[in-house]
């Protein structure tokens, strides 16, 4: 029996909030295949979808599908099928899956497929015990084929940030393909960072309105320390090698 999906609370996020929008660069660009595009404006969806699930940094030659693309083209599958393809291949599991624990893959996973942030911590352990119990394939089905998922892309819409410009001026967040997937906090110490090297002597500033003055019993410390003696150096003798006899004075008869 699978176990169903833990219940938890949406909040009140931009991307939930209806409201007039003015066209704009700041705008995300929706790439569809709804108008039957071009063969170029058919590339431009595939690269666009390999940014949104694969972060511009991972867009590698390793990374692409060709066998998903030439099926995209030929119009047999969906841009929904193209992303689960992407999100369920090899190369995004040893880039994504693989270096990060299930609550950080879960956090990339709802920004990039669903296009917000997850509501809470609850939401995050809820798709964690989906992830753990249906693994990998099991968990990425269930956000493409969720309710949230099609009212908002459908069938032939590449996933985008919802809502983007709001959080970007209140909290200076950038977007979320645009964010390092790797190297959580989680990851991080495992490989035990952070590491701080020193290459030079490190000299610390002290604003001169801060540098104690004359009286400031925080100078008493260095006084003391330079009047305090220094210690004699104390030789030592080796009593096994020592004339005892030599040093007795000689009586005079």
């Amino acid at each position: 029996m699978a176990i169903p999906l833990l219940e938890y609370a949406p909040k009140s996020q931009n991307q939930r909030v209806a409201g007039y929008e003015k066209p704009g660069d700041e705008q995300p660009r929706i790439y569809t295949t709804e108008n039957l595009p071009s063969p170029a404006e058919m590339g431009e969806v595939i690269w666009a979808a390999y940014r949104q699930i694969f972060s511009e940094h991972q867009i590698l030659k390793s990374t692409r599908q060709t066998f998903l693309e030439s099926q995209l083209r030929n119009g047999q599958i969906t841009v929904r099928d193209f992303i689960r393809g992407l999100a369920t291949s090899d190369a995004f599991r040893r880039l994504n899956h693989e270096t990060n624990s299930n609550y950080r893959f879960v956090e990339i996973c709802v920004q990039r497929i669903l296009g917000r942030d997850v509501y809470s911590e609850r939401e995050k352990i809820a798709w964690s015990i989906v992830l753990a119990t249906k693994g990998l394939q099991g968990f990425v089905n269930a956000l493409l084929d969720s309710d949230e998922y099609i009212s908002n892309f459908g069938d032939n819409t590449v996933p985008y940030q919802l809502r983007r410009i709001l959080p970007q001026r209140n909290k200076g967040e950038v977007p979320f393909n645009l964010k390092t997937p790797r190297y959580a906090e989680y990851h991080r110490n495992q490989l035990g960072f952070p590491q701080v090297i020193w290459q030079n002597q490190v000299r610390r500033f002290i604003p001169q309105e801060k540098q104690p003055k004359a009286g400031d019993p925080a100078l008493y410390l260095g006084m003391a320390q330079s009047l305090a003696p220094v210690p004699t150096s104390v030789v030592k003798l080796n009593t096994q090698s020592m004339d005892y006899l030599s040093l007795v004075p000689s009586r005079k008869k």
